[in-house]
């Protein structure tokens, strides 16, 4: 349903598969088949089997998982087994040729199994698990076809690549033919692409003429273009021309090159004119420039990063668009534009609303405006406009920051996009360029309820340091927070910058009742393809419709993915922040839980650690009645209400000495013990939860015996009852469900901790119900003990003085004197069948 796949139960609607499963039993009876559910999406069918249990998921012929056992048990009894049955049934007596057999097994939201298989005339293809339809809808379908089963390449891929090629076979050529450094290579392409756009210039002129060199004749041309443009003032005109001076100051740039049978420059023109005009004309939305001025930074190790230069994806740009609901009426500023990325798709979309020629020349000549501080970056923004027919070109090379702000906000602009330089703030002395100060200067920029839309790192939401906390609290007092969304991690992929878009009102002190938006929006559709970067990888699509539906209200959404609250200056603007996992666990989770406590704890036992339990008291038998999980209230804790958090102290691998001890690291494995010390300190404690701010965060464990903790395991005991071995490891999963929301650069630190909610089961009284967990995991104790006590049992021996081993005589046999040797056979992979032997 939220595929909005058309469905049908326990057989079809569709005739033509209906006759072709007329004799489609699963037994082999020849009777009529009815397959769970079918649908038919665009040319493609849809069938699909439902088991209730994941055990009955599929039954495979090989260990690798290609191959499905087809007898008729396997058919029967296992879902994805007999939805390929139904399948091969539709493809042998029908005129559909191209079937998605769906297995699915499970009954809880968080584990249900969702596997499709692709079935031709040509045989059937497993492919991964899916966790909904959505890749299966009628806009979503063809291009999972594509991409997934033929992997066939996206029309965005083919063209990202194609870019890449271009920019890397080009940014080779610059350093060979032109020995240009690293900041100049783009302009060289922006100055051929100036000069390509005066009608009286052509590739043909360029002869390597005395009189009037080829690097003369590109500057000329680029004059001329800026002329024709109107690029003004004067003074901007000239200061661009500026950073093309060097096209006809070098000598070698202009002679004819042996190799080329040209010179350098009338290469690069005829490059420029046959492989980056031709993308810029058939591609406008993307910043092509801009791409191949990142192209040209990543190829050639140039200081893009230490400048805090990222440059912005094109598909967040067009989500800015969206987000801020542009019209063809707004004026849109941005005041730090790079190569101007936003400004183009602003454009692009404010075009495509217009409706008559008045309008898009006005969009084009009056409502677009940026500044940029970088001499390079400015003037391939420039010609980025300019291409674009931006006449005008309102763009300032100028530093934003000193740009007053009263004199920017009587230009009344409507819009404002940002993505600031980052990491510049690291310093005191540079405490004035943090990210949060360029925000706070966009939002005084703009004019009243102006829209702004900008994204920064997540650690700007946060606020680290006092100078973030008071700008935060300055823009409060002025503007409203309408939203924050984190977005994919790999965002700026190869940067290392986790970002997060915020969305602002400016000129309108901030309403504490005012209720904001915060999204989970890592999973956008994007995902690394390797030596190509950040690509659609076919959900795309749908996940920003998904977006945009709920941030206009105009769709309802889990808290999981946004969360609508009010705000305080000191909180984190973060969906993290605010967000905590309410579901609650299952009865599975809870014997994981125990049965790996039980395994840690015979593993310690027969390594001979059993000193470690020696004070673990054993209790009867849970002999009365307990309610299932669903059936008990359940209520909402901060961690700091029911725990005491303490710390863990340092000890260096150079200070650890061997011992007894256990040393709990940040680790996901050993119940958390990394070493075996001797050293004591102030984090020495027992009958405690370890918990890991950092390494493998929010992973815990319970410590029953005397142990030292890292200063990356904070120690957690029970504030209003005894810490309980049983207590403490039933809320050790509550606290393991939070973990999805901390990752590399959000650490699960003292105050997230302190402020974190989980849930509990709750008594009468709205307390939690310490006896209720406590017997609960009891239960579960004695369920798994008595199932390992029937592996275990000790055979009687007799009450007998047995002999010491050296006490006995010995004598020494060939093996083959007391065994029969008999040999193995030889079976192949190939020829292996799946079962239970």
């Amino acid at each position: 349903k939220n595929a909005a796949i058309n469905f049908f139960p326990n057989g079809s609607n569709v005739i033509e598969i209906q006759n072709a499963l007329a004799t489609a039993s699963k037994r082999g009876t020849n009777k009529q088949g009815y397959p769970e559910f079918t649908a038919v999406v665009n040319d493609f069918v849809i069938v699909i089997e439902d088991k209730a249990e994941s055990d009955f998921q599929a039954k495979y012929l090989d260990e690798e998982k290609n191959f499905l056992l087809m007898d008729t048990p396997s058919i029967t009894g296992y879902a994805e087994n007999g939805a390929l049955f139904y399948a091969w049934k539709i493809i042998q007596n029908s005129n559909f040729k191209k079937v998605f057999a769906f297995g699915c097994s499970g009954v809880d939201k968080k584990k249900i199994l969702i596997r499709p298989i692709f079935v031709n005339a040509n045989g059937y293809k497993i492919m991964p698990y899916e966790k909904d339809f959505s890749n299966f809808s009628a806009e979503n379908i063809q291009g999972y076809d594509n991409e997934k089963v033929r992997r066939k390449k996206p029309v965005e891929q083919v063209e990202f690549e194609e870019i890449i090629s271009r920019s890397k076979q080009l940014n080779e050529d610059l350093r060979n033919y032109g020995q240009l450094r690293d900041t100049e290579k783009p302009l060289v392409v922006s100055g051929i692409l100036l000069a390509l756009k005066d009608e009286k210039f052509g590739t043909e002129d360029l002869v390597c003429d005395k009189t009037q060199s080829d690097g003369t004749k590109i500057w000329s041309a680029i004059s001329k273009t800026l002329n024709d443009f109107e690029v003004e003032p004067s003074v901007k005109k000239n200061r661009l021309l500026d950073q093309f001076d060097f096209i006809k100051n070098r000598p070698y740039l202009s002679q004819r090159a042996d190799k080329l049978g040209k010179s350098p420059l009338k290469y690069f023109s005829e490059y420029v004119d046959s492989n980056v005009i031709t993308a810029i004309v058939n591609n406008s939305p993307e910043d092509v420039l801009g791409r191949f001025y990142s192209e040209f930074i990543s190829y050639s190790g140039g200081d893009g990063q230490s400048l805090g230069v990222v440059l912005t994806p094109r598909h967040i740009a067009e989500l800015f668009c969206d987000l801020a609901q542009l019209q063809p009426t707004d004026k849109v500023f941005d005041p730090c534009c790079g190569t101007a990325t936003f400004l183009i798709a602003a454009m692009n979309k404010m075009l495509q609303l217009a409706k008559t020629d008045d309008e898009k020349l006005s969009i084009k000549k009056n409502q677009l405006h940026g500044i940029e501080l970088r001499d390079d970056m400015f003037s391939i923004a420039t010609t980025n406009m300019i291409l674009r027919g931006d006449g005008k070109s309102n763009l300032l090379c100028d530093d934003f920051l000193k740009i007053d702000a009263d004199e920017l906000r009587e230009k009344k602009f409507t819009v404002g996009f940002m993505n600031p330089p980052y990491s510049q703030a690291k310093k005191k002395v540079t405490s004035h360029l943090s990210e949060l100060k360029f925000v706070s200067h966009l939002l005084d920029s703009l004019g009243d309820n102006a829209r702004c839309i900008v994204i920064v790192p997540q650690s700007a939401m946060v606020g680290k340091t006092s100078d973030d906390k008071e700008e935060k609290r300055c823009i409060l007092a002025n503007h409203t927070l309408e939203g924050v969304i984190t977005l994919n991690p790999q965002t700026f992929y190869g940067v290392g910058t986790n970002p997060v878009i915020a969305v602002f009102t400016a000129h309108k002190p901030h309403d504490p009742e005012h209720w904001v938006k915060f999204v989970d929006f890592k999973n956008d559709g994007y995902e690394v393809f390797p030596h190509i970067g950040l690509l659609d990888n076919g959900t795309a699509d749908e996940r920003k419709k998904l977006l945009l539906q709920c941030w206009h209200d105009s769709r309802p959404a889990p808290n999981s993915f946004m969360i609508r609250t009010q705000i305080k200056a000191d909180d984190e603007w973060l969906h993290s922040f605010y967000y905590f996992n309410e579901e609650i666990p299952t009865e599975q989770d809870f014997e994981k839980t125990m049965a790996d406590y039980l395994t840690f704890e015979f593993n310690m036992i027969v390594h001979g650690r059993g000193y470690l339990f020696n004070d673990e008291k054993k209790n009867s038998p849970i002999t009365e009645i307990l309610p299932p999980l669903n059936n008990k209230s359940w209520k909402p804790f901060r961690i700091n209400e029911i725990f005491i958090i303490k710390s863990g102290v340092r000890l260096t691998k150079d200070d650890m000495r061997a011992g007894k001890i256990p040393f709990i690291g940040s680790t996901d494995s050993n119940n958390g013990i990394t070493a075996w010390v001797s050293n004591k300190n102030s984090s020495l404690d027992k009958n405690v939860l370890g918990v890991n701010y950092n390494g493998s965060v929010v992973e815990n464990f319970y410590h029953p015996y005397a142990a030292i903790f890292s200063d990356d395991v904070k120690r957690l005991h029970l504030i209003n009852h005894a810490d309980d071995k049983y207590v403490l490891l039933f809320i050790k999963n509550l606290i393991l469900q939070q973990k999805k929301k901390f990752q590399y650069g959000y650490k699960f630190n003292a105050g997230r901790m302190e402020r974190q909610k989980i849930n509990l089961p709750i008594n009468e009284l709205g307390e939690p119900d310490w006896l209720y967990m406590e017997n609960y995991m009891r239960r579960i104790e004695d369920k798994l003990l008595k199932i390992y006590l029937n592996y275990i049992t000790p055979p009687q021996v007799d009450d007998e003085v047995i002999v010491p081993l050296d006490k006995k005589v010995w004598k020494a046999f060939s093996i083959n004197e007391i065994f029969v040797i008999k040999s193995g056979v030889r079976l192949t992979k190939d020829d292996m069948r799946a079962g239970k032997i």
